[in-house]
């Protein structure tokens, strides 16, 4: 379950803007997420808050196919991004380093920014909390709830590989 304040962003939100070119010379995880959104919201980072939840349209992800965009926004504190549709290279980066992501055109239209959200990937239920409004999306199969479970493939390879699941 992930809940948390939202911060909206419109269509073709691209990896740039996610985390600006400059500085992909760190792979720091802290150092992505103080520069996170800065191109096309430079207040985000200091405003967003553990469990916080970004909401995007069309395309979310789009550009190049770098993790360090998905990363940022992890290690930001962001719990969950729902868009209308996600770039399929940012959405498989995403589910790989344990970054829950949720893709509802309905929910991603109606939320505003600085809406209450919470969002339960297990059941595929978006809740915003401010205006009552209740979306389903498809819920993680249970492989990919367990990467997510787990901070990502290479945690969940290795608690498979020592015997912690099964």
């Amino acid at each position: 379950m992930s809940a948390g304040t939202v911060f909206k962003y419109g269509d073709d939100v691209d990896t740039d803007v996610i985390i600006p070119a400059r500085y992909l010379a760190s792979s720091d995880p802290a150092a992505l997420a103080a520069h996170c959104m800065e191109d096309i919201d430079p207040g985000f980072a200091g405003a967003v808050r553990p469990g916080d939840i970004i909401v995007g349209g069309r395309n979310f992800g789009c550009g190049s196919s770098r993790e360090h965009a998905p990363l940022a926004i992890k290690a930001s504190g962001v719990s969950c991004v729902i868009a209308a549709t996600f770039a399929r290279i940012f959405f498989r980066n995403a589910i790989n380093i344990g970054l829950a992501i949720v893709e509802c055109p309905e929910a991603a239209a109606a939320i505003r920014a600085g809406d209450r959200v919470s969002v339960d990937t297990d059941g595929g239920v978006i809740t915003d909390h401010t205006t009552g409004g209740t979306f389903r999306a498809e819920p993680f199969p249970p492989f990919m709830r367990e990467i997510i479970e787990y901070g990502g493939l290479v945690n969940r390879t290795r608690a498979k590989l020592n015997g912690v699941i099964g």
